[in-house]
């Protein structure tokens, strides 16, 4: 059964859930934590997303998410994709980290935004691995509680529900967290019992999103998107992509491009054929190798879901 598509719009709010590989550690150190922190950082100033709570547990990950302009999908690649690679090189590792796609559902936020901040701080202590929440230190917790600075996270969303001062602000929030400290799982969060499982929210809610997201129009790439997706993805020139040689680069580029020319947008292969100066037939073939070497390499298979989230973008900006 086909995937169906992830739900966007500007200031949706989404619980986010990055799994292990196989339930293996993602975190190994307090400094894989700081380097996720920089990436969480440098994301939120390219994309312009906010973070509005998380939770850093040892084998998965925990956030509350608004975005704007740029889709999750984009934001999420690019997080995973960095903290990745980062893993991989600090611990001579290969492989995947994370297993499979990140989880992500969208949450109506005036109803329950609340109870899933006090949800994902709780957390550590739902895992037995610390009794009160602001004991653990990889969670937004302490930082609503004016215990510690985190510069990225964006608490006044969650805390002016409570108050318009800070200081009570706060106090009302420790409060509200405390009061459900003995609460267990909640299925809620992770879009069971929902009339679509991508979402949270009452059913007036769940209908009005689906109703936005059937209207919106299907619209696909060019053929002219997908080369300067992938020229700038391989920091190579045009040129370079039809030249005789069989540089490896290059030839991976053509690949990548045929292929997405082909699964992404209504362009004929034929039309990219002739920008290279080859035949469609050559390019089909390149198709074939591509998608053999994308189940066998992370690394291409990363590149392929990056340039499927370039692509959204260049659409929405459009």
């Amino acid at each position: 059964m086909a995937r169906k598509p992830r739900i966007h719009y500007p200031g949706a709010v989404y619980h986010v859930i990055l799994r292990g590989n196989a339930r293996q550690d993602i975190f190994f150190g307090d400094e894989d934590r700081y380097r996720f922190y920089l990436f969480v950082q440098e994301g939120i100033e390219r994309y312009g997303h906010r973070v509005l709570a998380f939770s850093l547990m040892t084998n998965h990950i925990h956030m509350a998410i608004q975005v704007g302009e740029v889709p999750l999908s984009r934001i999420m690649q690019n997080l995973s994709f960095r903290y990745a690679r980062w893993v991989n090189w600090r611990r001579s590792r290969s492989g995947h980290l994370f297993q499979g796609r990140y989880k992500a559902i969208l949450v109506d936020a005036d109803a329950h935004l609340l109870e899933l901040a006090a949800y994902l701080h709780l957390n550590p202590v739902r895992a037995g691995m610390v009794e009160k929440p602001e004991s653990f230190p990889w969670s937004s917790h302490r930082a609503y509680l004016g215990k510690e600075q985190i510069p990225w996270l964006s608490t006044d969303y969650v805390l002016t529900h409570f108050s318009g001062k800070f200081g009570q602000a706060r106090r009302l929030f420790a409060e509200f967290v405390s009061e459900r400290i003995a609460q267990g799982r909640r299925e809620e969060f992770y879009g069971k019992g929902s009339i679509d499982s991508r979402l949270i929210g009452e059913d007036r809610f769940v209908e009005s999103v689906l109703g936005q997201a059937d209207s919106l129009p299907v619209r696909k790439p060019s053929l002219e998107a997908v080369l300067e997706c992938v020229l700038r993805m391989y920091d190579l020139r045009e040129e370079d992509l039809s030249s005789p040689g069989q540089m490896r680069l290059a030839s991976e580029a053509r690949g990548l491009a045929a292929w997405a020319v082909r699964e992404l947008t209504d362009a004929k292969l034929s039309d990219l054929a002739g920008k290279f100066g080859r035949d469609a037939s050559t390019l089909s073939a390149a198709i074939k190798r591509f998608d053999i070497r994308r189940k066998n390499e992370p690394e291409l298979a990363e590149k392929a879901e990056l340039i499927q989230q370039d692509l959204q973008v260049s659409i929405l900006q459009a």
